[in-house]
């Protein structure tokens, strides 16, 4: 396994190693259901999300972490998908909460889902970068996942990097925050937001097709338990039982920057950092879009 690629599923017991990384074998024992429909139900190895027009719907760890890989199998909702928001991502809590986003934005029947990628540090985001799929997320299970660690956050699909955002906190000129200070849950919801999820709001939910179903299964986490401040060194330190801080984990490997690069290429279609209205951003590019991200 090379650069930022995450581990493959190979542990089928809890594993806790110097109280640093957690492997768990089964999603009940990762996650817990905290709002929503009544229909939602963890079983086993499996999460199943739904969403009518009385509720949606999520899950969360039981734990908070900081630095690993985080990751699980998803399936979304078929058919007309138009309004809907699929949605895995970590998240600290407060008003300066940081925040590592995978949403997915779901469209009428035969158009392609929408990949929302952004990240939010001490409360502040507008880091939005958009992707088309380029296969279809509701016949069959796909592995998401984010990578984390105090050298940068990737976003994986099916093991191919389509997004690195990097630490620039310590540069010398142009420092950009980076979330590293506090320890997040890893979440995953299905809801609506007709008002901007499909084609900018354009095209709304269908409620004739409800109730809508997102399955989840092989959630995975592989990381370093937050157990307050303490944890902010003992889980960057660079020791046998912290493996994220490996130098092989330091940056992409050159066969994975050329994928991230024909992906970013072919199905990328809104970066923040090529904004030109610079909108999103109060008319100032963030400083991160002045550096090299992979």
């Amino acid at each position: 396994m090379e650069g930022f690629q995450s581990l493959s599923i190979a542990f089928l017991v809890c594993v806790i190693v110097s109280n640093h990384m957690v492997v768990d074998a089964m999603t009940s024992k990762n996650m817990v259901l905290f709002w929503g429909n009544s229909q939602s139900k963890i079983e086993g190895d499996d999460l199943q999300l739904v969403l009518d027009q009385s509720s949606g719907s999520g899950a969360k760890s039981k734990r908070y972490f900081i630095f690993g890989s985080f990751e699980a199998q998803i399936k979304f909702v078929p058919g007309d998908s138009a309004g809907l928001v699929t949605a895995f991502y970590l998240s600290s809590e407060g008003s300066h909460h940081d925040e590592v986003d995978f949403e997915f934005l779901g469209n009428a029947t035969g158009e392609p889902y929408t990949i929302h990628t952004n990240i939010f540090v001490q409360g502040v985001g507008h880091r939005e970068q958009q992707f088309r799929l380029w296969f279809d997320p509701t016949a069959d299970f796909h592995n998401y996942t984010i990578h984390w660690n105090p050298n940068a956050v990737v976003w994986y699909i099916d093991s191919i990097p389509i997004r690195v955002f990097r630490n620039y906190e310590n540069a010398p000129k142009l420092k950009s925050a980076f979330p590293n200070k506090q320890g997040m849950r890893l979440y995953t919801s299905l809801w609506n937001a007709p008002d901007w999820a499909t084609q900018g709001g354009r095209v709304k939910t269908n409620w004739s097709y409800a109730p809508f179903t997102a399955r989840f299964r092989r959630f995975r986490l592989r990381a370093c338990p937050w157990n307050g401040a303490l944890s902010i060194s003992q889980c960057s330190s660079n020791s046998p039982t912290n493996w994220w801080t490996s130098p092989v984990y330091a940056q992409l490997s050159a066969s994975q920057s050329t994928k991230l690069r024909e992906i970013r290429q072919k199905y990328m279609i809104y970066d923040y950092c090529l904004d030109p209205t610079r909108k999103r951003s109060s008319g100032v590019l963030p400083p991160e879009c002045y550096r090299r991200q992979f």
